[in-house]
């Protein structure tokens, strides 16, 4: 497999910053015989996701469950094993993890940390679940996060973009899939130079939780690097709903450029009043006003409808691409559910095949066993091509869509069309880069619980 992987070679790193574990390897369970948090006795092991079933994000939410329920039936051997067929790794046999049956419970973190906290902990304590996985939010990613970190449970995070999950925040217990808001700043931004030129004025409409913060920072980072400068930057409250009075200011600044740091229901609302005030019809500083969105998912894209045309922005999974791992989810979810699946919907499957496969290769539910399993692993055919989980930060490295919507969509699912597949060179940083913590952002020990 590792000739898969030669153009990755900037990604492999010697050392395990903070983790006080070695290279990768394949253990026995006798490797971590000291009892470890709500360790599996009988013929079934329970896991937890943890998604938004109510709130502004709770499309996502949703979504996402979707997929972690055929995941779960994947793992147990029910279906046609969607991504397992096309997996790199070979370890799972459809008979559950270590011989024992998948099974799970869901809660609803509502987009709100402290529900979301509260509902881990219940899965945790009364529950038994051996692993969380979920998100949609990064606020309740990183709470649950640091949970999971305290009680002992490997954290697979579902949709969470904030560069603190894998930044200042990072745990040694929890792990990311999804890409960040430097990845998205770094696909982006040589793709609006190109498009919209240089020496724009761009206006920040951003949601006041810890992704916006990122996001905010990482697309500054990236235009004012292609010569934008930055006239505004207004924080605004997640499910606001009415966004109407900071769009008003928005025609008075001399902006040219409106960037909506916003995703899920604030995101079809912030935008399709944008659109409904007329800025796409203006003119500014005698260019044509345009409008960016950072982070899109096809969910977004459709409730926006028509106002998305033409619009740019970037995302970690696309249900259009053509590699094998894609079209065998692609068919799986559509046969279950009737629709194609949402790229938080992918990465919510593919966490909870890479922790069953992990555990498998570890022969060891003990978290410590499992997050070594992962520290370090490269992977394929699970629809972003050769992928790394980065030792130092737990975070995976990718490539990065960068999309745009689509002038004359064919059906509601077809609202975005794939500009670029931006390689995981272009969107690879250095594990103490300064938006990630710096030199002191540490992983901490694993912690394997009671």
């Amino acid at each position: 497999m590792a000739s898969n992987f030669t153009r990755r070679g900037l990604l492999r790193t010697s050392a395990i910053a903070g983790a006080g574990l070695a290279a990768p390897t394949i253990f026995t369970s006798a490797a971590w015989a000291q009892s470890f948090t709500n360790e599996p006795t009988g013929s079934s092991v329970k896991i937890g996701f943890n998604v938004p079933q109510t709130g502004p994000y709770a499309e996502e939410g949703l979504d996402e469950l979707r997929a972690q329920e055929l995941a779960v039936q994947h793992i147990n051997g029910e279906g046609d094993g969607g991504m397992l067929n096309t997996f790199s790794s070979k370890v799972l046999d459809g008979t559950g993890i270590l011989g024992k049956k998948v099974e799970f419970v869901t809660g609803d973190t509502a987009t709100k940390t402290d529900v979301a906290r509260a509902s881990a902990r219940s899965m945790i304590e009364k529950d038994g679940v051996i692993m969380i996985n979920g998100g949609s939010s990064s606020g309740p990613a990183v709470a649950v996060q640091a949970l999971c970190q305290e009680a002992g449970i490997i954290f697979m995070a579902g949709l969470t973009h904030s560069n603190d999950t894998t930044g200042k925040d990072r745990k040694a217990n929890g792990f990311r899939h999804f890409f960040n808001a430097y990845m998205s700043g770094a696909a982006l931004g040589p793709i609006l130079e190109k498009d919209l030129g240089t020496g724009r004025r761009a206006y920040h409409l951003t949601a006041d939780y810890t992704w916006g913060w990122t996001q905010e920072e990482s697309l500054i980072a990236s235009t004012e690097a292609i010569g934008w400068e930055t006239a505004n930057k207004v924080l605004t409250p997640v499910g606001a709903g009415d966004f109407s009075s900071y769009i008003t200011p928005v025609l008075q600044s001399g902006a040219d450029t409106l960037i909506l740091n916003h995703y899920g229901g604030d995101m079809v609302n912030s935008l399709t009043q944008a659109v409904q005030f007329g800025l796409l019809d203006k003119q500014v500083n005698g260019k044509d006003f345009k409008i960016v969105v950072p982070l899109y998912s096809e969910l977004m894209a459709a409730g926006a409808g028509d106002n998305i045309k033409g619009i740019y922005g970037s995302m970690n999974w696309n249900w259009q691409l053509s590699d094998e791992g894609t079209k065998a989810f692609v068919k799986s979810f559509g046969e279950k559910y009737g629709r194609p699946p949402s790229n938080s919907a992918h990465t919510c499957y593919v966490q909870t095949l890479l922790y069953a496969d992990a555990v498998t290769r570890a022969g060891s539910f003990a978290p410590c066993a499992v997050a070594e399993a992962l520290e370090g692993f490269e992977f394929d055919g699970m629809g972003n091509g050769p992928t790394l989980y980065r030792a130092e930060d737990h975070q995976c490295f990718k490539d990065v869509l960068v999309v745009r919507g689509r002038e004359n969509p064919t059906s509601e699912f077809d609202t975005l069309e794939i500009v670029e597949v931006t390689p995981v060179e272009q969107v690879t940083y250095a594990p103490d880069h300064p938006m990630f913590g710096g030199p002191e952002a540490s992983l901490g020990e694993c912690n394997n619980g009671a």
